[in-house]
């Protein structure tokens, strides 16, 4: 009777099963575990953020003249930001678009926590959601910087949230192979996560500066 080595039924398990061989060679950050916290930790994070929103937005509906809870000063201010046409792109208040998303992610986060796996289109379409869900940040950020001229601090806390969230998807899904791309560039996004991370926060920090640059050294500035 032939015997099976622990080496070779070792190597059978993972041919037999491709999604764990496709888990181990997933950098720490971007497995199941702890990239379940990360999606559940930005997704309430985001989702806070813009419940809190919402509520304010429904006092200013009651009260037009009512002071929200981050209105500092004419440059910091989310009830004059909520009174742009930005704030409603779609037609309604864009943090409504806020607390349905953050809710999917936040599912998703606690789904891979309890043992969850997902297919290859499912992974494809939070993809796709969070891309978008990070081209409109970035374009609001940029309307907030340079067309507005005021920040609203809630708004960035969800800026804040949607770039992790954003970096580790990615890579989450070019590790896995969901997004084809070559090995060693694979490799490299593994490793470079947290950089990445770090560096657009410093770019938004950045711009941010320069933008309200006449504010920060006391002149009137916009």
């Amino acid at each position: 009777m032939p015997s099976i080595s622990p080496v070779s039924a070792q190597e059978h398990g993972r041919a037999a099963d491709p999604q764990a061989s496709a888990a181990g060679s997933l950098p720490p950050m971007a497995r199941n575990r702890p990239f379940g916290w990360l999606l559940v930790i930005t997704g309430i994070t985001g989702w806070l953020a813009s419940g809190t929103l919402v509520l304010e937005k429904l006092e200013v509906l009651k009260d037009p003249n009512h002071a929200t809870v981050c209105d500092v000063n004419p440059w910091i201010s989310c009830g004059q930001v909520m009174q742009t046409w930005q704030s409603s792109v779609f037609g309604f208040p864009n943090m409504f678009i806020g607390i349905v998303a953050f809710a999917v992610i936040i599912t998703v986060g606690m789904a891979l926590l309890s043992g969850a796996t997902f297919a290859r289109w499912y992974w494809l379409g939070l993809q796709t959601g969070v891309t978008l869900g990070f081209a409109f940040v970035v374009w609001l950020w940029s309307q907030a910087l340079y067309s507005i001229h005021i920040l609203c601090p809630l708004c960035m806390i969800v800026w804040a949230a949607m770039i992790p969230l954003f970096v580790w998807t990615t890579i989450r899904n070019i590790a896995a192979g969901v997004i084809p791309v070559p090995a060693g560039a694979t490799r490299l996004l593994g490793d470079s996560g947290w950089i990445l991370t770090a560096l657009l926060y410093v770019a938004v920090v950045a711009t941010i500066f320069f933008a309200f640059i006449q504010v920060f050294v006391g002149t009137s500035g916009f």
